[in-house]
């Protein structure tokens, strides 16, 4: 995980793309990998019905994150059941394997490693593998004590559209709204390491104790996500 300048974050507003809407099909809208390209929706349960789940925010952590070093700390993080989440805006990383657009050359904070790895021991893949990155554990909040763990399922909502990633990364620990260049692109947003991500408008609702196996399998991810997004709707 890198961090961005404001300057580089203000940049994304401008560079944000616009997706054409395609009518949402309940779990059948998988990206191909590699591809970059799906339906709105992936798995059953709207946008709409999960956001109206999150409107309230029960602070769990201790203290509240930034979205980026030199903003102030305003992003608690908030407990349902069943879940944690929080709402704030997204960078992009494209740390891991090293891909054509995931690189050195095209990310001045690129890493060639990942908090957690596929299952025959390599970094994710930034580039095809939509997953979440989480503040490593603080006095601010511990992502483990709170049945957050890798590979756990994360449904990640902008513009009304659910994409299912994995806990994938850890980044600094004071801040926080950063997920995969798959991720990003997935959702519409432009996923240039350097210069996208949305500066605000993403929620990411993290399932507690969830693991998806393997890690880089998607097609699992959002499976398990939308079983647990429904239990989410009734037990909220």
């Amino acid at each position: 995980m890198r961090t961005r300048t404001l300057a580089l974050a203000a940049a994304s507003g401008a560079a944000l793309l616009t997706v054409a809407a395609l009518p949402a099909t309940a779990n059948t809208a998988h990206r191909a990998a590699g591809s970059g390209t799906r339906g709105t929706q992936e798995g059953s349960v709207s946008a709409a019905d999960l956001l109206a789940k999150v409107k309230s925010c029960s602070q769990i952590s201790n203290g509240k994150y930034k979205t980026d070093s030199e903003t102030s700390a305003t992003i608690p993080v908030c407990g349902k059941n069943g879940a944690v989440f929080w709402k704030a805006d997204m960078d992009v990383d494209c740390d891991g394997q090293v891909t054509s657009k995931c690189n050195a050359d095209t990310d001045p904070w690129f890493q060639d490693d990942t908090a957690f790895h596929q299952s025959n021991g390599k970094p994710l893949n930034a580039e095809k593998l939509p997953y979440v990155v989480v503040p490593s554990t603080s006095s601010i909040w511990n992502y483990s004590s709170a049945g957050i763990k890798g590979g756990g399922v994360v449904a990640v909502i902008y513009n009304n559209k659910v994409e299912y990633a994995v806990v994938g990364d850890t980044g600094p620990n004071k801040i926080i709204g950063e997920a995969s260049y798959a991720t990003a692109q997935a959702l519409g947003i432009d996923p240039d390491p350097e210069t996208g991500g949305a500066e605000s408008g993403v929620t990411y609702i993290l399932f507690k104790n969830s693991k998806v196996s393997p890690i880089e399998s998607h097609s699992a991810a959002v499976s398990l996500g939308d079983s647990l997004a429904k239990k989410f709707l009734q037990d909220n």
